[in-house]
């Protein structure tokens, strides 16, 4: 009987391990692990395997010099080490010398092309130090700009010089959409860069047209550089209120007028023209968009109805008390709110005569510049209701009426006391004035018969 083998105990065990390991490698392949690749991990591999650096410094500089400001402003924003790269080749002397104009008094500029160019460079200096502090970017930009004498305050002499627009444009693209606390950093570190508060203080605290030279210039640094530039108000409030707001009433009204008072032929400020005769409306049209302006929103700014009434009544005596059509005229550029508030709080006050030849001039300066004297009528109106009693208010009509025939027969004794070219241009306004009496007149009664 032939010998019955028998099968090995481990055969079951090892038949069992076979096939559950041909199952395994049978069964549905094993999927890798999905791994989420953060940014700051795609920039760690784009910098390892950042085919910039492999590039030698001077062919980097090589490429960017084919590349335009925009260009480069774009470019700047592909990762970090890029920017690194851009701030690097926007730190060299050659780039400066080759990109940032030096001196803007060649005829051969256009200015819309500098302009331009000045707003690219604004884009390339905001984009390149997106991720620098405020204070840093701040250093590092005006580095490259605060050696350029037509950049800074007294240091240019030619008078067409458009360094101070280039200038306004460069820093209101830079800080565009910027909030508030930023630019009150970047209106301190100016202050600190240019030395602007002790020029504003030196000029403001100096007799009117003594320093006309320091005057000019402030004027054309403020205006150019931190408040024409922007379209909108509520960015040149800004900006006009950091101007103004470390000065007392009186110093903030010298300031308004350096600003934005009118100017000579020569370049000088007319602070006697508003003293000596009657200013056109062109002259007093600025002066009355920035009073405007600076008070459009008191509760928000912290200015109050006091405000205005002080730094009105200092500015209208700066040199002197202003010839009083300049006053008028001034008035009707504010508009109605404003006009009326000034002239009801003298009402109240009990100043009736200097509100009835006010508004005598105000009449006279509607019928010269074309206004409606319907809005001299309803003004009128206004301001009686300030009175309380039917007395005081025929007081005041009164007193108006009187103030009427006392600015005419000023008029008539000036005309008639000589033959010079003054006194035509006096009859000529004696003529203008008995016609606006008649036309105003005429408007008073037919409200009062309505």
């Amino acid at each position: 009987m032939p010998m019955v083998r028998e099968k090995p105990r481990n055969v079951r065990k090892y038949t069992w391990t076979l096939k559950s390991q041909r199952c395994k490698k049978s069964g549905p392949l094993s999927r890798p692990a999905r791994t989420i690749v953060t940014r700051s991990r795609c920039i760690d591999c784009c910098t390892t395997n950042n085919f910039f650096n492999s590039v030698p410094a001077e062919v980097l500089h090589m490429i960017l010099d084919k590349l335009s400001v925009l260009d480069i402003s774009v470019f700047s924003m592909a990762s970090k080490e890029i920017t690194r790269y851009v701030v690097d080749y926007i730190s060299t002397q050659a780039w400066k010398n080759k990109t940032i104009i030096q001196s803007f008094h060649s005829t051969c500029l256009d200015p819309s092309s500098t302009f331009g160019h000045y707003r690219d460079l604004g884009l390339l200096f905001k984009r390149c130090t997106l991720l620098l502090p405020t204070k840093d970017r701040l250093k590092f930009i005006f580095s490259k700009l605060s050696q350029i004498p037509c950049f800074m305050l007294e240091q240019c002499l030619a008078p067409a010089c458009n360094g101070f627009s280039s200038y306004g444009v460069f820093l209101q693209t830079l800080i565009a959409g910027w909030d508030e606390l930023e630019c009150h950093r970047v209106f301190n570190y100016l202050c600190e860069l240019t030395n602007l508060l002790p020029k504003i203080e030196a000029v403001i605290t100096a007799r009117p047209g003594s320093k006309w030279y320091q005057e000019l210039q402030l004027r054309l640094f403020c205006r150019q550089v931190l408040l024409d530039s922007w379209s909108n108000q509520p960015e040149c409030q800004f900006w006009l209120t950091q101007l103004l707001k470390p000065w007392p009433m009186v110093s903030q009204a010298h300031l308004l007028f350096i600003l934005y008072g009118p100017l000579l032929p020569e370049g000088k400020l007319g602070w006697q023209d508003v003293v000596e005769r009657g200013a056109p409306q062109s002259a007093l049209w600025d002066l009355a968009k920035a009073i405007l302006m600076i008070f459009g929103k008191l509760e928000v700014k912290g200015w109050t109805t006091d405000s205005i009434l002080a730094i009105f009544e200092e500015l209208i005596v700066i040199p002197l008390p202003w010839h009083v059509e300049n006053v008028a005229r001034l008035l009707v550029l504010c508009g109605s709110s404003l006009c009326y508030t000034i002239l009801a709080s003298k009402a109240l006050n009990g100043r009736l005569f200097e509100v009835s030849r006010l508004i005598v001039y105000i009449i006279l300066v509607c019928e010269k510049d074309g206004y409606h004297m319907s809005w001299a009528v309803k003004l009128v109106q206004q301001i009686c209701k300030v009175f309380n009693t039917a007395p005081e208010r025929f007081c005041f009509i009164q007193q108006l009426e009187s103030t009427f025939s006392e600015v005419t027969r000023e008029f008539f004794e000036f005309s008639v006391a000589g033959n010079h070219f003054e006194d035509r241009e006096t009859f000529q306004t004696l003529c203008i004035l008995l016609d606006s009496s008649a036309r105003f007149h005429t408007k008073f009664l037919h409200m009062f018969l309505k």
